[in-house]
């Protein structure tokens, strides 16, 4: 079985010499994880949930839940979850994100707080000094900040996507940072255009989102802090396919229901015949990404030894656990049980340790 979200190793290089500048000891939270310096220095991507584990570990170790990414201080372990619980009932998306732009404004350690700006049809999600006597965001922007730059826009995107239920499909995402070379990495994961030497980093998109209802609850929020930050950082495969475009769209939250092919088909521009002759050309259907999607999921929260089959069933959207079991055979010819007796589970999953 192919694990086939992953992240690029670079991001995992950032990370890892972040470790070091702040004086933690790489080898050792390699060896905790069981990651071998062979692996970072041989391949080119690395399996986005090993990722997930790293990044938390490193938070727990940092005792900072912002640790790579743009806060302007420390925020203390905990506080990623009061902020969801504090924005999970809100009424719509404009207000879950002004709620949680007060959150930040009351919480200690960072001095940066999300903002949510409306520009006539388009809204934008940037980032602010909470004390304005303290100084620009830019001043926290470094020529070395680009993959923290990156890391932060891509997580806020995807948790507002996790909170909607549905992809956020974007405008354009604004960096204040020149240029990098890898910018094809940057349009695949962003799914829209890519402008640098902006004047903020930010996020476009149509302010028609803003209504839209926030679908979790502290149900599923539970499920979700599980996995954290997997969830926020999983990626679809590094190409500008049609398929990969469906993959991006369909996220990795399946406790939701999934969008039907009409919908995807309207929110690419086109009629769903063309969707399927496309799909077609490229040898796939919708049905079929939609059955690979929920298997590679299904396989990965397979692999989180802090996950129950109840909690893996509920992440995936089914009522009983019972009709997981049948679809997780019928996808992977063996049922949950046997599968974390098995060496894959062995591989991925038990070698991976809680902090």
């Amino acid at each position: 079985m192919n694990l086939k979200a992953s992240v690029p190793m670079s991001s995992v290089r950032y990370l890892l010499k972040a470790v070091e500048d702040q004086g933690l000891n790489r080898q050792a939270v390699l060896e905790s994880l069981e990651i071998t310096q062979d692996e970072i220095e041989q391949n080119d991507s690395f399996s986005a949930y090993r990722y997930g584990m790293l990044y938390q570990k490193i938070m727990w170790l940092m005792q900072d839940e912002s640790f790579g990414m743009l806060s302007g201080g420390k925020v203390p372990n905990g506080t990623f979850r009061m902020m969801c619980l504090c924005i999970i009932h809100a009424k719509s998306l404009a207000h879950a994100l002004y709620r949680c732009s007060d959150f930040y404004e009351i919480c200690r350690g960072p001095t940066v707080k999300p903002v949510l700006i409306k520009k006539g049809r388009f809204a934008l999600v940037t980032f602010a000094p909470i004390d304005a006597s303290t100084g620009d965001v830019n001043s926290l922007v470094t020529p070395e900040s680009k993959e923290q730059l990156r890391t932060t826009l891509s997580m806020w995107h995807h948790f507002i996507c996790w909170l909607i239920g549905r992809r956020l499909s974007l405008k354009a995402a604004y960096f204040t940072s020149e240029r990098p070379d890898d910018v094809e990495y940057y349009k695949t994961l962003f799914q829209s255009e890519v402008k640098f030497n902006q004047h903020a980093n930010a996020l476009v998109f149509p302010a028609n989102y803003l209504d839209m209802p926030i679908v979790q609850t502290e149900d599923s929020l539970r499920g979700f802090l599980k996995t954290a930050p997997y969830q926020l950082m999983v990626m679809v495969e590094n190409d500008n396919s049609l398929k990969s475009q469906v993959m991006a769209m369909l996220g990795k939250d399946f406790s939701r229901e999934m969008p039907s092919a009409e919908e995807v088909a309207s929110a690419l521009n086109m009629s769903v015949s063309t969707l399927r002759r496309r799909l077609n050309d490229e040898k796939t259907s919708y049905q079929h990404i939609k059955d690979e999607c929920r298997k590679e999921a299904a396989i990965t929260y397979m692999n989180a030894p802090r996950l129950s089959i109840n909690d893996i069933a509920a992440l995936m959207g089914f009522d009983e656990p019972s009709a997981f079991f049948r679809s997780f055979k019928k996808w992977t010819g063996i049922t949950p049980g046997e599968y974390r007796k098995s060496e894959e589970y062995l591989k991925f999953g038990k070698s991976i340790k809680r902090p």
